[in-house]
């Protein structure tokens, strides 16, 4: 298991941003997925399950066109990876709408970090242990 723990910078409507940590965390039995739990003071903000190669992607070039958005973006001095996270609708119909900022490479950093556990490519997944969570689920 790999787990990060990133200070990221909520973007806060015209209000500029505000520190918000980022827990990160991999695990070779759901080889697809990054787990990401926002907090801040010790609150629980928001938990994601992001693809991992989404996440790796989003660091070259924008992707993701539903709930996830990702993109590179750069302030100059630094190379930032922005998720954008869509939530459920407002009353009037808008969409729940956050905008995280991490700094590039310590994303890069933790992914390196997950290739050393399951490399790009060799991910697997067991068909038997899904079915069987499956099957006690339903």
């Amino acid at each position: 298991m790999v787990h990060r723990t990133l200070v990221t910078q909520l973007e806060a409507g015209g209000t500029g941003r505000f520190p918000v940590l980022a827990h990160m965390t991999y695990d070779a039995d759901d080889p697809f997925a990054v787990t990401v739990v926002f907090s801040h003071d010790g609150r629980v903000l928001a938990r994601w399950r992001l693809d991992r190669q989404m996440l790796a992607d989003g660091i070259r070039r924008p992707v993701g066109e539903g709930d996830v958005r990702m993109r590179p973006q750069s302030t100059g001095q630094w190379e930032e990876l922005r998720l954008e996270f869509f939530g459920d609708s407002h009353v009037d119909g808008e969409r729940h709408h956050a905008v995280v900022l991490a700094w590039a490479p310590a994303v890069v950093s933790f992914l390196d970090e997950t290739y050393e556990v399951v490399r790009p490519g060799h991910e697997e997944v067991s068909v038997d242990g899904f079915l069987a969570e499956v099957i006690a689920g339903g």
